[in-house]
């Protein structure tokens, strides 16, 4: 008999925890072990039972991207899987960089759902296919608009030292430039950036470089489970 993918579910909505539950029971392959109704539950959850997948809501009491960042970084053998009701492009890549490993529409077919926990259990990521064609659509829209920001390779050097706490003066030391040359390109880099000061411009390139890097990873991993042929939503 094949070893069951042990799942914890964590909504604040009781009927439709318990209607997703129903629908995983009638799975030879798939076991609900624990629910739980907010982010410390579903920490509570994973802790204390360690289910292969924790399926969690974004919306619900506490901090759910904290809780999945403590679920992925601390067990990393708890895989987690958004259930949500939400298309915000924030929430999915908050949850995404935060750890979890899909991100699933409520409303999905109970099959694509199955599809789903089995492909986050083996360690794959997945996302919702209609879902993830808006994230790619706005993905290719942000790539745009980072392009736009391109740097020099004096300008990387430069904002990559400033981001250190580096003054002016200690970045010129170290690049061997004036420090006359280095408010030139700090000048350069904050017009590109559309920053008002050195730690908007710090902040606003660490936003997009982690941006475009959590996207392209997480966004492949959908065209490619796209690409495959993915079931879609019915």
């Amino acid at each position: 008999m094949n070893p069951s993918i042990r799942i914890g579910i964590a909504d604040d909505h009781p009927m439709l925890r318990e209607g997703v539950a129903n629908t995983l029971r009638k799975r030879a392959d798939l076991q609900v072990v624990d629910q739980g109704a907010n982010a410390q539950d579903a920490m509570d959850i994973a802790r204390r039972v360690r289910p292969d997948v924790m399926l969690m809501d974004v919306n619900m009491p506490g901090d759910v991207f904290a809780a999945v960042r403590f679920i992925s970084t601390q067990l990393s053998n708890v895989k987690v899987l958004m259930l949500t009701v939400s298309e915000s492009e924030d929430d999915a890549f908050l949850a995404l960089e935060a750890g979890a490993r899909g991100y699933v529409l409520k409303g999905v077919s109970g099959p694509e759902l199955v599809l789903a926990i089995r492909s986050v259990a083996r360690g794959e990521t997945y996302i919702t296919p209609e879902f993830a064609n808006k994230l790619l659509s706005n993905n290719k829209k942000h790539e745009a608009q980072i392009q736009t920001f391109d740097l020099t390779h004096r300008e990387e050097e430069v904002i990559r030292e400033v981001s250190k706490g580096l003054t002016n003066r200690e970045v010129a030391s170290k690049l061997m430039i004036s420090e006359k040359t280095v408010k030139h390109h700090m000048g350069c880099v904050m017009q590109k950036l559309h920053a008002r000061n050195r730690v908007e411009a710090v902040t606003a390139l660490r936003h997009y470089r982690e941006r475009e890097a959590v996207g392209r990873l997480h966004i492949g991993a959908a065209k490619t489970q796209m690409d495959a042929g993915t079931p879609p939503i019915v």
